[in-house]
């Protein structure tokens, strides 16, 4: 498997497009002719382009994705139900497909009407500028930030069994209202590979359960949340190869969205390791990442060992005090600052000078093993600074 470039547009036949009108932005897809498949938030306030997507990706065809910025078109009744169906309509109609063949997304505020005299005119500009292109690619990326800091885009190329290469190239969005079960994110993924449906939703739940949801920025579930995947069946058909050049990218997708949270400085990712089970691992990760107290230490470069094991211990995961380590790492540096049990970083040790250090790195990993027994799991997130609390005491004024 390797990194190439082209992002959506690196898989042939796919064209993408991306533009912007003041706060609001327009994000084309097409991949004619695909089987799909996609995941959807658990929140039970679903926005409107979530429900209108889940009606068309029944038959597991979707060809084309129109996504805005800017409104989220969520709490807006039946007539967001409507503005999200004439979305569909208006790119179908470009495209010379049905309307069920279109996926709809919005991200923004909530509560909004959204303002379809604009998003008519995205459409419309939006399709004019379609094109099989990487820059094609990175615009569509740049058109669904919202307070995003940079655009999140990976494309990847691997050898099936068969000998075939199949290309994987996504998109994502996603900054704050980041939370297990996904966040207040949106990805794109298309792919040349040949497979049904049921196929499809099988691996996309694999590569999401070790991803996205698996990052915790705030802990707040989002409304709008949806990772959907199309393969044009270009290539070969699907086997293991595929699926981890799926898993690979979307944990690098889910890592940016960690990077850029909102008000971030630093990447954390947790490790647990010698869990009893996989769930418990997984619970046990996601505790740590998710805890307000270690992330205030992280951006305070503050070692606070006794913060993580607090974390562990509300987990729900098995925890024997006295069989769990805690190491810190960055880099090439890595420090063992509880061994077993036993506190090694205190007071003026050599341990505590080199967690301190660490600490000040701006991607950092912390591995607990719980030493109950086999399993492990990671989950990723930042940092929690004052500028999370200015940007969303300000978000809507």
């Amino acid at each position: 498997m390797k990194i190439i470039k082209g992002g959506l547009c690196s898989v042939d036949g796919v064209k993408a497009s991306g533009v912007r009108k003041g706060k609001y932005g327009m994000a084309l897809i097409s991949n004619p002719g695909s089987k799909a498949a996609a995941i959807f938030t658990s929140n039970k306030v679903l926005a409107a382009p979530v429900i209108v997507t889940r009606e068309h990706i029944q038959d597991g065809e979707i060809s084309a994705v129109v996504a805005n910025s800017g409104n989220a078109n969520c709490f807006t009744g039946e007539p967001g139900l409507r503005d999200s169906r004439e979305m569909a309509e208006k790119l179908a109609e470009k495209l010379n497909i049905t309307p069920q063949e279109v996926g709809v997304s919005s991200t923004g505020v909530i509560g909004r009407e959204m303002p379809m005299e604009i998003i008519g005119e995205l459409i419309e500009e939006g399709f004019d500028a379609l094109e099989h292109s990487a820059k094609a690619s990175a615009n569509a990326a740049k058109a669904i930030m919202t307070t995003d800091t940079y655009y999140k885009e990976l494309s990847v190329e691997t050898t099936l069994k068969d000998g075939n290469k199949v290309r994987i190239g996504g998109i994502c969005k996603g900054s704050g209202m980041i939370a297990p079960n996904m966040g207040t994110m949106l990805c794109f993924i298309t792919t040349d590979i040949q497979a049904t449906p049921q196929e499809l939703e099988s691996s996309l739940k694999k590569a999401a359960d070790e991803s996205f949801n698996m990052v915790v920025v705030d802990g707040d579930e989002s409304t709008n949340d949806t990772v959907l995947i199309m393969a044009n069946g270009k290539s070969g058909k699907i086997d293991e190869n595929f699926q981890k050049a799926l898993n690979f990218l979307c944990i690098e997708l889910a890592k940016d969205l960690a990077r850029d949270g909102e008000g971030a400085t630093k990447l954390i990712e947790v490790t647990i390791k010698g869990a009893y089970n996989k769930e418990e691992a997984r619970k046990a990760a996601i505790s740590v990442v998710k805890s307000p107290l270690v992330k205030a230490a992280v951006f305070g470069s503050d070692p606070n060992w006794g913060r993580i094991v607090a974390a562990v211990g509300y987990s729900g995961a098995r925890v024997d005090p006295e069989k769990i380590s805690v190491i810190l790492s960055s880099d090439s540096e890595e420090v063992n600052i509880v061994d077993q049990g036993k506190v090694k970083a205190f007071e003026n040790t050599e341990e505590l000078h080199l967690a301190e250090k660490i600490m000040q790195k701006e991607e950092i990993k912390i591995v607990i093993d719980l030493g109950e027994g086999n399993d492990s799991a990671t989950a990723f997130g930042c940092d929690l600074s004052c500028d999370y609390v200015k940007i969303n005491a300000e978000y809507t004024t």
